[in-house]
């Protein structure tokens, strides 16, 4: 009877490592990260254990790709200091209301969530183009909802954007305030935030508080919650 179990525990183990070995790398969360992974939550867990060097070197592919348009910027001093970070100009054919600051992860992750998600959903689910993401900043050294006491708010490392609308092709400007509240555009801001989990770590939004109604706050704290 051991032996039959030794036999059988081999074949299990023989199988896994043959499964694992031509497992698709998207699929396979020990394989580099690549711009073509589909969203889900191994491209989540490769996405937060990128080094500075491997998130610097995706970035600048997803530059080439005219995912993301970024400049260099020089590390700063101070009360919260900056350092590896960049200036988002636009995520390609959509552009911003302004630029913004962003770590490395926070604009390689928004340039995905952009490309994969927001684009196509705004496509299907409103029949017109993304063509701008209006923005309320990114860097801010204060605390959280500007307590005293509170810790460091994301915004004080550039880890999180305050997104307060969108405008597309054919016209339509669509604010969180107001869409939120419309039978026309709720199930696509919904879907819009309910997406963001695969690429951030937090994404809130009008359900979560009042300080978040006229707002989504994508950050790079925590581990895909999103509400």
């Amino acid at each position: 009877m051991k032996g039959k179990n030794l036999l059988i525990m081999c074949i299990i183990g023989a199988a896994a490592t043959v499964g694992y070995r031509w497992l698709p790398s998207h699929y396979n969360p020990f394989t580099p990260l690549s711009l073509d992974d589909p969203p889900g939550i191994i491209t989540q867990f490769k996405l937060r254990r990128l080094s500075p060097e491997d998130c610097a070197s995706l970035l600048s592919q997803a530059n080439q790709q005219k995912l993301i348009r970024t400049q260099a910027v020089a590390d700063t001093t101070g009360e919260c200091p900056l350092s590896n970070v960049v200036r988002v100009r636009d995520f390609g054919p959509v552009t911003l209301s302004g630029s913004f600051l962003a770590s490395c992860p926070l604009a390689l992750s928004s340039a995905l969530f952009v490309s994969q998600q927001a684009r196509p959903l705004t496509r299907s689910m409103m029949g017109s183009e993304l063509a701008r993401i209006d923005h309320v900043g990114s860097f801010a050294c204060r605390n959280i909802y500007h307590r005293q006491n509170a810790r460091r708010s994301e915004h004080a490392t550039a880890e999180a954007l305050d997104i307060s609308g969108f405008r597309l092709a054919d016209g339509q400007r669509i604010t969180v305030l107001r869409g939120w509240q419309s039978a026309k555009t709720q199930p696509w801001l919904k879907a819009l935030l309910a997406a963001s989990c695969d690429y951030y770590g937090n994404g809130l939004g009008p359900e979560y508080n009042a300080a978040h109604a006229n707002h989504f706050h994508l950050g790079m704290r925590g581990y895909g919650l999103c509400r």
